[in-house]
């Protein structure tokens, strides 16, 4: 079975400046991206990440190439430009870093925010859109927080809002920008698990940008990792874990002086 949701083709990306000249950030990518699976994208600061999930993500535009999207049916493929931003709400939900500055707002009100594309002008919510927050918030676990106003969670509980919001959005893909930044160690590992969980159980498409390295490792089912080297556009590596770690592309990133990566077992030794 083809679950291929995202392809690029050729794609370039970067920026357009005010006297049209363009900066190039990356180009020629090539891949696609599957439903059912967690996607981490790695590399290093400034090697261009943000850029593409912007891109991605439709908040930038392509300098060229194609991004070809599964439609709503799961099967009519379309290039990201044929879609009106009504449609891509209907496509993709997007989860940024920032954390969420709210007052006067319930946990259960936020999620329903994802119901927008659906409700029309009015922004009215009828029965039928109120199941599918409470749904989304039951996929997450976060039903002890439903009624809890957003400024008195901790940043890993409004990290599971904002989730829980994408979910009721009902899209195929979502895309993540740094879900774990703010968070302590535990709070990340189950954040990624629980993507991880919704990817599988839920056959969405999930996307995601992190910096960590170890845990990215153990949970993605693919790696995206954007490599570097001097004034050249970065290249893609793209492979589980273990492909990536047996051909060297993953010790070309992590290591340094004191720093050695293990490829049998993936981990990081820091010399003492």
């Amino acid at each position: 079975m083809n679950n291929e949701t995202i392809t690029l083709q050729d794609l370039s990306i970067g920026y357009r400046i005010k006297n049209r000249d363009t900066r190039v950030v990356a180009s020629a990518i090539s891949a696609c991206v599957k439903r059912g699976e967690l996607t981490c994208l790695l590399g290093a600061n400034g090697v261009g990440k943000s850029t593409l999930l912007r891109t991605l993500s439709a908040f930038q535009p392509k300098l060229g190439g194609s991004i070809f999207i599964k439609a709503e049916d799961g099967k009519a493929v379309r290039e990201i430009s044929e879609f009106t931003d009504k449609e891509l709400s209907h496509v993709i939900g997007v989860v940024l870093t920032e954390k969420p500055d709210i007052r006067n707002m319930s946990v259960r009100e936020l999620v329903a925010l994802g119901r927008s594309p659906y409700t029309g002008f009015w922004g009215t919510l009828h029965d039928d859109d109120w199941d599918v927050v409470d749904e989304a918030i039951e996929s997450v676990r976060i039903g002890n927080l439903a009624n809890r106003m957003i400024h008195t969670l901790s940043d890993g509980e409004r990290q599971k809002v904002m989730i829980a919001k994408a979910l009721a959005q009902q899209t195929p893909v979502i895309y993540l920008d740094e879900p774990t930044a703010f968070l302590d160690f535990p709070s990340k590992v189950e954040m990624m698990l629980l993507l991880r969980r919704l990817a599988r159980e839920n056959d969405k498409t999930i996307f995601l940008s992190t910096h960590d390295f170890e845990l990215a490792l153990q949970v993605a089912d693919t790696l995206w990792l954007m490599e570097k080297h001097g004034d050249e556009q970065p290249a893609l590596h793209i492979g589980t874990p273990q492909q990536l770690a047996s051909n060297g592309a993953l010790a070309r990133y992590v290591e340094r002086p004191g720093i050695t990566f293990d490829p049998k077992n993936l981990s990081v030794t820091v010399a003492k």
